[in-house]
């Protein structure tokens, strides 16, 4: 008897909207939601230009927002949340992933974690992993979380340190200050102690992954994007997590955070034991590879597990942390995006996914 839902559906741009309508009602959303409680909707911006796969598309975020008020939660309990990132600009990303105008359209409150949001120091009930190794002055996490109902927007992609990233990475973002670069070496881990966190802080949690394009490659900014047509829900991030997992051609239980949370009962990471509603995807496979690296992933898994490890703290954690910023930034920003992002988007914005977010 499957332990686990994961609602799974084929869409377009045509009827994308009320196909994630349906998907959450698949997925029995309100179940996990308590209507009472202010519910963040927490939406994923990689980068602050529009790349496909990379960040929340705007279809996923009003097709989420316009069910939850269709269905009776109360605007004024629901809000966009960000998080801050030494190397993207939240509030570029959301003007340029075209997330303001949906927010704007439906009034709601779009709340950047680090302006003017208090964050606490907070003590988890259970054992953590690293956390409280990594931070041993204590774990700090905005305290408006603490409460909170949570929606994760994730996409379908890969990652060049977790194989892919989805609901549970999601979490790294908005619980974590932009210090969380501190835990990329023990990131499996991180995101186990992060969902355990999680379930102790939020009465409801339920994440709608988008991937009518997804990402294959050297993720999650320098990949390729393909147009996959699909959208998936779940209240147990685990299994949502594994099932896209199992989609893109990996094995979920391979990947560590995924066999963690799995093994210490936060969730279900065996595909077998998921119930999938909606499409038949048990014949799907995208073949998706996540074993290439960019030059600066390549530079950080030196850092992070190669010869370069015992200067991690020194590199990572000083006066000297800036230089791998500035890198991040003139490799993506200024070498990769103009010579081959740039143009990887302009062929799907000829699609008529391209054409949809052109409309917004």
């Amino acid at each position: 008897m499957a332990s686990a839902k994961v609602a799974v559906l084929k869409t377009s741009p045509e009827t994308v909207l009320s196909d994630y309508r349906t998907l959450m009602h698949l997925a029995e959303y309100q179940k996990y939601l308590p209507k009472d409680r202010d519910t963040a909707l927490k939406i994923n911006i990689t980068w602050h230009y529009y790349y496909p796969a990379c960040s929340t598309p705007p279809w996923q975020l009003e097709g989420v927002i316009k069910t939850l008020l269709e269905d009776g939660y109360k605007r004024e309990l629901l809000h966009a949340c960000h998080n801050r990132t030494v190397v993207v600009s939240a509030k570029k990303g959301e003007r340029n992933n075209k997330h303001l105008p949906v927010v704007q359209k439906y009034g709601l409150r779009n709340i950047h974690l680090y302006e003017g949001e208090q964050w606490t120091r907070y003590e988890p009930k259970a054992k953590m992993r690293v956390l409280d190794q990594i931070f041993p002055r204590g774990i700090e996490i905005p305290k408006r979380l603490i409460g909170e109902n949570i929606v994760h927007l994730p996409t379908m992609k890969t990652h060049v340190f977790t194989t892919m990233t989805g609901a549970m990475k999601n979490a790294f973002g908005g619980l974590l200050h932009e210090r969380r670069h501190w835990t990329h070496s023990v990131i499996h881990e991180t995101l186990v102690d992060l969902l355990t966190i999680q379930k102790e802080i939020h009465p409801g949690i339920f994440a709608v992954m988008d991937g009518t394009i997804a990402g294959d490659g050297p993720g999650p900014r320098c990949m390729v994007p393909f147009i996959k047509n699909y959208i998936l829900a779940s209240a147990d991030q685990v299994a949502i997590d594994a099932v896209s997992a199992k989609m893109m051609g990996f094995d979920p239980l391979a990947l560590p955070f995924i066999r963690i949370a799995h093994e210490s009962g936060l969730g279900c990471g065996n595909p077998n034991e998921i119930e999938v509603v909606g499409e038949d995807i048990r014949e799907v496979n995208f073949h998706f590879r996540a074993s290439q690296n960019t030059f600066a992933s390549y530079g950080q898994k030196l850092i992070y597990w190669g010869p370069l490890k015992p200067l991690e703290k020194f590199l990572l954690r000083t006066v000297l942390a800036p230089w791998s910023y500035a890198a991040s930034v003139i490799f993506h920003d200024w070498i990769w995006h103009p010579a081959i992002g740039k143009h990887r988007t302009s062929r799907i914005l000829q699609t008529s996914w391209g054409k949809l977010f052109q409309s917004y």
